[in-house]
């Protein structure tokens, strides 16, 4: 138990403050805010784990949508805090920044930040429960409406054994969802599983009644190999652990496919930076500089070539990045964690990654060379690319080429923010658009049909296809390393096609498109798909009543609304009137939209790279292990 005790506690502020702005803390109260929570008991777990006094998880999702999190770490402190007087326990839960994460003696690094979390995570709870086994005893304290003490800690039991278990459920007055996805933990917890050999961890869903143990020997090696499961690899995975300049941990694992884009996955203290940050920035530095070196010392790249640009570099990199940061040092933008802002970050993993990376070339000659060559690959395809951009920018400036052979049908508000753009399947189905939308703030874009399957195609095979062109020239925010956010054209792009087969491929190729090529359009909330109703119900009596369906299910329980009816099937959008299409399809008032994000992003690189690539063996075997293809009678 040493360095671990009661006034390692550190006291700074009251919780008030964080049920009226839960965003400053959590980031927001929708979905991500939700599972933060979790992630916030999760990671203090964790931080048992880095300093070597745990090795079991345990995280339960219970009926009622409370959850557990359990570990065999030391337990909290257990006696009286000599600031509050009140007990350690009750001091980390109901004080904010009353922490173990500001005593050096307790963590050295640590994924809660400054040890807020717990307090945090009660604030916004419904209620919580800990208990505590340390010292030979179990001591448990309660929580109610926020973080009102209900019970003080008291002594429960007795025990031989250490940890402490954390079970909580969030407040429905705060957030505006209170349904934990156990797709989202599952994968968090597979992450941390691969950052730390032999970790077990177990989550228990008891709402779908599975069990899941996740449990890993080679820690991130491991991880590369999980992504690039279904990938044609061209070289080994090379992997690098040690200790950089500010006493910084930093563990690498990369390994080179045969595809035209790259991966990173990074973390901080276990928490995923999916924005990345100042490590991912000294990691792409040394990448790129030990490429032009090798390439020059071996006259791969010849004197009157440039040097490799990072994209070129990182073309068909997969790589996984975990850094553990002193406390002392360690810096993030905001409080959820997303972007490592540690300066010395930088030259830390620069330093350490390019003095690694550099000896590893030299000593994996057949994959160094590999490397090169995709590298001199990448850089002639963007180079091409370039050329073809200019080439583009010339036609469209004759007269905005965005009316390019008249296909778009512009809003006419110049208010982006308050603008919708249509991609519908056909002329016919656009030109019904056309008619029913509202000409303000709505724009239509027919597309001829199936646009390029873009998952093994470069950005020269993009530019040179018209659908695709059109698109880009639309959104107006450009394409690949080009695209820029702000200067998007419109709020919602929207994707709408038949409910067929047909039209469930043409979202597909869309939505590949929008992932390879414009993904902050998809992870920025831009991306929507319109769900337009199968059936349309119409009164034979005086009344005309007229009601929709969107599934089976759903027409015959509107079905019990109507005494004599008739049922409309819609075959495609061109069927409906302009009329039904606003009323049903286009209409904010009363549409229905599946908004597309990316929850998961090893996930979605893995399934789209099933699914949308060349090996159609393994998309085979996908299909068949996970799509049921059972009727219902």
């Amino acid at each position: 138990m040493q360095g671990y005790k009661d006034d390692n506690i550190k006291v700074l502020e009251g919780l008030e403050p964080v049920r009226k702005r839960p965003g400053m803390y959590i980031g927001s109260t929708d979905i991500h805010g939700l599972h933060h929570l979790v992630w916030e008991v999760f990671d203090n777990a964790i931080d048992e784990v880095i300093s070597g006094n745990a090795d079991t998880i345990r995280v339960t999702l219970h009926k009622d949508n409370s959850i557990t999190v359990k570990d065999n770490g030391r337990g909290i402190p257990i006696g009286i805090n000599s600031t509050t007087k009140l007990s350690t326990i009750d001091t980390v839960f109901t004080v904010l920044h009353a922490g173990g994460k500001f005593d050096d003696n307790a963590y050295k690094t640590s994924g809660g930040l400054h040890g807020v979390g717990a307090s945090v995570v009660n604030a916004l709870s419904e209620w919580l429960i800990v208990t505590v086994n340390r010292d030979n005893k179990v001591v448990e304290s309660k929580y109610e409406h926020g973080g009102k003490i209900v019970q003080p800690t008291k002594v429960v039991g007795t025990t031989n054994r250490t940890g402490t278990t954390v079970t909580f459920k969030p407040d429905p007055l705060i957030f505006k969802n209170v349904t934990f996805n156990p797709s989202v933990i599952k994968e968090r917890i597979r992450e941390s599983s691969f950052l730390y050999k032999n970790l077990k961890i177990i989550f228990e869903d008891e709402i779908n009644k599975e069990t899941t143990e996740y449990y890993s020997t080679h820690g991130i090696s491991e991880y590369v190999s999980f992504i690039n499961d279904n990938k044609t690899t061209i070289t080994n995975i090379a992997s690098f652990s040690g200790v950089g300049s500010d006493n910084i941990e930093i563990d690498i694992a990369l390994q080179y496919t045969n595809d035209t884009s790259d991966i990173i996955v990074s973390f901080a203290n276990s928490v995923k930076t999916s924005e990345g940050g100042s490590h991912e920035t000294g990691f792409k530095s040394a990448l790129t500089e030990c490429l032009n070196n090798y390439g020059r010392k071996w006259n791969l790249l010849k004197e009157k070539d440039k040097n490799f640009e990072g994209e070129d570099a990182r073309e068909g990199l997969t790589a996984v990045i975990s850094v553990r940061v002193p406390e002392k040092i360690i810096a993030y933008e905001g409080q959820t964690k997303n972007k490592l802002f540690t300066q010395e970050a930088v030259a830390s993993v620069k330093k350490f990654f390019g003095e690694h990376f550099t000896f590893w070339l030299e000593e994996n000659k057949k994959d160094a060379i590999k490397i090169v060559q995709k590298a001199l690959l990448s850089r002639d395809a963007r180079i091409a690319a370039k050329k073809a951009r200019e080439d583009t920018k010339k036609i469209k400036n004759t007269n905005q080429t965005l009316l390019l052979s008249g296909k778009l049908t512009p809003a006419q508000s110049k208010q982006y923010s308050e603008n919708e753009l249509f991609l519908v399947e056909g002329d016919s189905a656009g030109g019904t658009a056309k008619l029913a939308r509202n000409k303000r703030h709505q724009a239509i874009l027919p597309l001829k049909g199936k646009i390029l399957n873009v998952e093994k195609a470069r950005l020269r095979d993009l530019l040179a296809n018209e659908e695709i062109c059109t698109i880009i020239s639309s959104l107006g925010a450009g394409i690949g390393n080009d695209f820029k956010i702000e200067n998007l054209k419109y709020d919602k792009v929207v994707i709408m096609t038949d409910a067929d087969t047909d039209g469930a491929h043409i979202q597909v190729l869309l939505l590949t498109f929008f992932y390879r090529f414009m993904r902050p359009l998809i992870e920025k909330g831009h991306v929507y798909v319109a769900l337009p109703p199968l059936f349309r119900i119409a009164s034979k009596l005086a009344d005309k009543k007229i009601a929709y369906a969107w599934n089976e299910q759903d027409l015959e329980e509107q079905k019990h609304n109507f005494k004599s009816y008739e049922v409309q099937r819609y075959k495609g959008l061109g069927e409906m009137s302009a009329e039904q299409l606003w009323e049903t399809t286009m209409n904010p008032d009363t549409r229905l939209f599946l908004k597309v994000s990316i929850q998961d992003a090893v996930l979605a690189e893995r399934r789209v790279n099933i699914l949308m690539g060349d090996n159609s063996q393994v998309r085979k075997e996908w299909i068949n292990n996970n799509v049921d293809f059972t009727l219902d009678e």
